[in-house]
């Protein structure tokens, strides 16, 4: 049974971060280019994996010989290795930004800042300020003006966002059924 590697999704190329390292030893160098060294670390694999790293050695040793014909069988026919690009796409670095976070009651309203860091999770920057308990808007423009590093707008868009949540709890009369 043949195995081809553009029919067998295991066995087809995969995408590299570096260029492949061509081997110095005097062992690869007086071995043909069909030939390959492959070391296991391990003492014992499973026959499955063996048996599709015979097929992989098999196919590459196929498509050695294709390219083999394909330089040597036509005189006029000219072979030309394109260099490979190598791309790594790197996310590009998102702001912390800052969060409020509420807890819906029936009784009250609990509202939170947090700053919140791409990857890494969220930072409680304020204990939860309940309304009506406490005036919970309130608490949380003070807490707000003693960060020095927030800016007046994103301190307004905060707290405006605070309100409609407090309002629309009252609305709700505190509970979420429609």
């Amino acid at each position: 049974m043949a195995v081809h590697p553009a029919t067998t999704p295991a066995l087809a190329p995969r995408a590299r971060l570096a260029p492949p390292r061509t081997s110095t030893s005097l062992a690869a160098a007086s071995s043909s280019s069909v030939s390959r060294i492959v070391r296991f670390e391990t003492s014992r694999l499973p026959l499955r994996s063996l048996r599709s790293i015979a097929a992989a050695a098999d196919a590459d040793a196929v498509e050695a010989e294709e390219e083999e014909v394909q330089i040597a069988g036509g005189g006029e026919a000219l072979y030309e290795e394109e260099p490979e690009e190598y791309k790594v796409a790197v996310p590009q670095r998102q702001d912390p930004m800052l969060v409020l976070k509420f807890i819906w009651m029936e009784k009250n309203i609990g509202i939170a800042l947090d700053q919140l860091v791409p990857g890494y999770g969220s930072i409680p920057l304020s204990p939860y300020y309940f309304w009506p308990r406490k005036d919970a808007w309130e608490e949380l423009r003070a807490k707000l003006e003693e960060k020095e590093w927030i800016s007046q707008k994103q301190m307004i868009i905060l707290l405006n966002q605070a309100t409609d949540i407090i309002n629309l709890w009252q609305q709700g009369g505190g509970s979420l059924s429609t």
